[in-house]
């Protein structure tokens, strides 16, 4: 059994508690829970909330009253859905924004879906936050700024090549001049 270290284990608990984890990941979790009084602190306290938001999410849905989809299938909805992107991304103009509001308003269907929108932007955008938070490189540009190193590299070095050329060129012409003057 390989022992793992805290960082992994916090790393692997909601898997863990998920049960997404092999056999041998999972008992290796376990041994170090067994071991690892804060890494069981920290296990105890994420199953609670995750329970806890279990629950809550349940509740809600209980609460929620149920429709039949069809009923609000309506012509209208279909001018909402075909709007609903541009709605979302303010590209509409002021009558079409308030049309929208009126179905989204009057058929259940329709706010279920601009709520689903909605929460899917937040998302992508806290996404994009993180991993743009995470990056700590532009790799783009440090791509650029190498290739421009080693295009001055090579500059550098045809420019020695041929003033090295220029001298040698230069020590002959004085040898040669030398020489006639001493014949």
């Amino acid at each position: 059994m390989q022992e793992l270290n805290c960082n992994q284990v916090i790393t692997l608990l909601t898997f863990f508690i998920e049960g997404k984890l092999s056999r041998q990941l999972s008992a290796n979790v376990e041994y170090h829970l067994s071991t690892c009084k804060n890494c069981r602190e920290k296990y105890m306290k994420l199953r609670k909330i995750l329970q806890n938001y279990s629950e809550i999410k349940k509740k809600i849905n209980d609460d929620e009253p149920t429709f039949i989809e069809e009923d609000y299938k309506t012509p209208q909805y279909k001018v909402f859905k075909e709007n609903l992107s541009a709605y979302v991304d303010n590209e509409l103009s002021n009558d079409d924004n308030i049309k929208i509001k009126k179905i989204a308003i009057a058929n259940p269907l329709a706010r279920k879906d601009l709520e689903e929108i909605y929460s899917f932007k937040q998302l992508l955008q806290s996404s994009f936050n993180r991993t743009k938070n995470n990056m700590r490189y532009d790799y783009s540009k440090k791509t650029l700024n190498k290739l421009s190193i080693q295009n001055d590299d090579i500059c550098d070095d045809f420019f020695n090549q041929i003033m090295s050329i220029f001298a040698c060129i230069g020590i002959i012409v004085l040898i040669g001049i030398l020489n006639l003057i001493n014949f």
